[in-house]
């Protein structure tokens, strides 16, 4: 199992790789920054031992960091505020947070979770959400996940059925997950997945390259280390090793879904079993 400051790591270097050079792609990417961002600010808040994580929300649009909750002093919304512009990728700060004295705050207890599980559930939240964007069949906008203690609850909108449980074999897929709530709501009329709105475009292959490590480093079922990842005019070759054959066709599998793969080579992965 990963350590929390590995997968950590993963979270915040290898799940951005190269913009593709449309604007479908950009699109995509910024999304995928502004969870990142979002993930990496609900850190800084975590650890910083003079705020209280119970009582910040935080957003990001673009470069921009949104504040809101409650604090009971003013010192606390101004270090929040602080805190955020430390943050690299962040250029301003929309400090929504209300003073109210009268507030009894909740206090950091030795009964609250542990901030390194909240770190924890914070990174599945963002690799979860990474990969339910970057994947061809779910419209990953539409779709809201919380984690607690490693369950995951998925939310808001699909176009099919078939969505939803491909949005759910994602997210139990994804390392870190123990448990899923599926609440996702399917309304027919609704766009399935991300095919309509990028048809036309072109994927940069340095993107997908990126994009199908990253989601092969986040399956749990799949040994991404041992995979080497090459990508031509959309299609991806896959190299390296797999214990079972099993597992290859997890990885083609997780490697077609991505945005931009017209197809998928797995000849050149050895079995070792």
């Amino acid at each position: 199992m990963r350590t929390q400051l590995s997968t950590l790591a993963l979270a915040t270097a290898l799940a951005f790789g190269a913009v593709g050079a449309n604007a479908a792609a950009k699109s995509l990417e910024q999304s995928v920054k502004e969870a990142r961002l979002e993930g990496q600010l609900h850190a800084a808040i975590l650890f910083n031992p003079h705020l209280n994580p119970f009582e910040i929300a935080v957003d990001v649009e673009g470069d921009t960091a949104i504040l809101s909750g409650s604090v009971d002093e003013a010192i606390d919304k101004e270090l929040a505020e602080r805190v955020a512009l430390n943050a690299d990728g962040i250029a301003r700060v929309d400090n929504r947070i209300a003073v109210d004295e009268r507030l009894q705050p909740t206090r950091r207890t030795g009964n609250d979770r542990g901030f390194g599980e909240l770190v924890t559930d914070a990174t599945t939240t963002t690799t979860v959400k990474s990969r339910l964007l970057w994947n061809e069949h779910t419209s990953g906008l539409k779709i809201n996940v919380d984690t607690v203690d490693g369950r995951v609850t998925l939310s808001g909108t699909v176009g099919s059925a078939a969505e939803k449980e491909r949005a759910a074999r994602i997210a139990l897929d994804t390392e870190g997950v123990v448990a899923l709530d599926n609440r996702l709501t399917v309304e027919p009329n609704a766009a399935q997945g991300r095919v309509a709105e990028r048809a036309g475009t072109a994927i940069a292959d340095s993107w997908i390259t990126a994009k199908v490590k990253s989601s092969l480093l986040y399956s749990r079922n799949v040994d991404g280390l041992d995979l080497t990842v090459e990508t031509r005019e959309g299609v991806v070759l896959l190299g390296g090793s797999a214990d079972t054959r099993a597992e290859r066709d997890l990885a083609v599998e997780i490697a077609q879904d991505i945005l931009g793969v017209k197809q998928v080579d797995a000849s050149a992965v050895k079995i070792r079993a």
